[in-house]
């Protein structure tokens, strides 16, 4: 298999933007990749590109064509990956397998959403369609409902971590505000997070992540060309894992620790043949704030039940011994959710490279990204590291 590197980047802004077109994001942020990429169009080979309620919230499906219409890249293949809120990172993995195996040698890949324009009970509806809608959703569940079980049967298991939770959405929006793509680039005084109104016990509304329009592509080619082309410092894909669980809540063998995303890290760290310690940052999947103390665990930054010790510690912050989501994550930055693990390999690319701003990280050799999909029932994780 080859080594692949990533060598273009871009995404819109993370927002509200009833008013925008997929067409509209897909083009900034598409052809802003291929620009950073210094790569000719008619030297993409395929598009791999991520969405999921693209066809119940704006009616478009067949997206991969929308893609490449919009782009302008002619008769190349383009497929869309669906993977609930991993779609990006199925997207990614997809196309890094294409470039590894030796089928194409330089790719664009992709995510967007668009969400904003329609009411919240349908939004919910949508997103419910993740999980097993039959025997979950049509029960009345949704995701901060599952995720709320999840969080009380960690403090049954562990201990009541709804402070080190709180911590988690102040650490998230600070960094925003250092984002200039980020959606809610606002402080937040921890006692008014333990003071929200109530989503769904414990989950408050500072608990939970946003709903967000944007878009995020990459541009991806083996690394023997990356280092012949680029202009900016190479960043090679080391690690990546792909690895599942059951579609429902109540199938798993346990709920305070996320089975593929463990199976994926581990696939990830033995290809990169490193450990947890290894890893400068990594942006993860905070759809809720318990989420982030539980990945926190399973990628082994903490041990079971102690990774609200790292958060309390201040270990996550942009000077900790491990920055978390410096983007701001899912949390504060936005969760476009087809966007997502492409916007999540935007933020280690930048950051990589020395092109963060105010929210730079000085340890900036070796980044992780975590990307789930439904109740954990799919989990990509990727490593990357600057050459």
């Amino acid at each position: 298999m080859r080594s692949v590197s990533i060598i273009g980047i871009g995404e819109t802004k993370m927002g509200n933007f009833p008013n925008r077109t997929l067409r509209e994001m897909i083009s900034e942020a598409g052809n802003t990749a291929i620009k950073d990429a210094g790569v000719e169009k008619k030297e993409i080979q395929a598009i791999f590109f991520g969405n999921f309620v693209g066809q119940q919230l704006t009616g478009q499906g067949h997206m991969g064509a929308l893609v490449s219409e919009t782009l302008g890249l002619g008769h190349i293949p383009a497929i869309r990956m669906e993977g609930a809120c991993a779609s990006g990172g199925l997207a990614f993995r997809s196309a890094l397998i294409a470039v590894a195996s030796g089928m194409y040698d330089t790719v664009l890949v992709g995510g967007a959403e668009k969400m904003t324009h329609q009411a919240t009970p349908q939004v919910t509806e949508s997103i419910a369609s993740a999980m097993d809608y039959n025997l979950e959703a049509m029960q009345g569940y949704t995701f901060p409902a599952n995720f709320a079980m999840i969080a009380n049967r960690y403090f049954y298991e562990h201990r009541n971590v709804k402070k080190e939770m709180a911590m988690c959405a102040v650490n998230a929006h600070h960094n925003a505000t250092l984002n200039p793509d980020a959606q809610m680039p606002k402080e937040l005084d921890l006692n008014k997070v333990l003071a929200a109104d109530t989503i769904a016990s414990p989950l408050s509304l500072f608990d939970c992540s946003l709903i967000t329009d944007g878009a995020a592509f990459l541009v991806l080619t083996t690394t023997e060309r990356a280092k012949q082309i680029s202009q900016n410092r190479v960043v090679e894909v080391i690690g990546s894992g792909h690895a599942g669980d059951t579609l429902t809540l109540f199938s798993k063998k346990t709920m305070t620790s996320f089975a593929a995303a463990k199976e994926a890290a581990k696939q990830a760290y033995t290809q990169a043949n490193l450990k947890p310690a290894d890893i400068d940052f990594a942006e993860v999947h905070d759809c809720f704030t318990i989420t982030q103390i539980i990945n926190i665990e399973d990628l082994g930054f903490a041990e079971p039940g102690h990774g609200g010790d790292l958060v309390a510690e201040g270990g996550i912050s942009i000077e900790g011994s491990k920055p978390i989501n410096v983007s701001g994550g899912l949390k504060a930055k936005g969760h476009p959710i087809g966007a997502t693990g492409i916007s999540q390999i935007f933020e280690v690319v930048t950051q990589l490279r020395g092109d963060a701003g105010k929210r730079q990280l000085k340890k900036n050799d070796i980044g992780l990204t975590h990307n789930l999909g439904g109740t954990a029932a799919t989990a990509i994780i990727n490593i990357f590291k600057g050459l």
